[in-house]
């Protein structure tokens, strides 16, 4: 085992085990920790991935968007991040895509993703 593996294996997160398994389209909900001052809360942010990097590795990230008062808002969540603190699979999308980056352009109808019902 090299310093690099040794590096990884400290800084990941149990946390992120229990994260479950959802794709680009997905529409989840992410129990993240905010910090104002001294006090620490949860903020739901929940809207569609639009994108997943490295699944697994300490350096893996995915990305979410919602809309909220008709302005797209992206945040990206690290999968070790001690700020993640549940992430919740509300709705699984049908997509043929892994990355979603088109939808930012698109608004109403257009930005829909049909439900997949198929998929467990």
């Amino acid at each position: 085992m090299n310093l690099i593996d040794v590096v990884n294996a400290d800084h990941a997160s149990k946390a992120a085990e229990a994260i479950p398994h959802f794709k680009a389209g997905d529409t989840i909900s992410v129990h993240a920790k905010i910090t104002e001052g001294a006090k620490t809360r949860i903020q739901i942010f929940q809207g569609m991935v639009i994108s997943i990097k490295k699944r697994g590795r300490t350096n893996g990230h995915f990305r979410v968007r919602k809309v909220s008062g008709g302005i797209g808002v992206e945040r990206v969540f690290p999968f070790h991040s001690p700020n993640v603190d549940k992430v919740e699979v509300i709705q699984k999308g049908k997509t043929r895509r892994a990355k979603l980056f088109y939808l930012r352009d698109r608004s109403g109808k257009s930005a829909r993703i049909a439900i997949d019902y198929d998929r467990k």
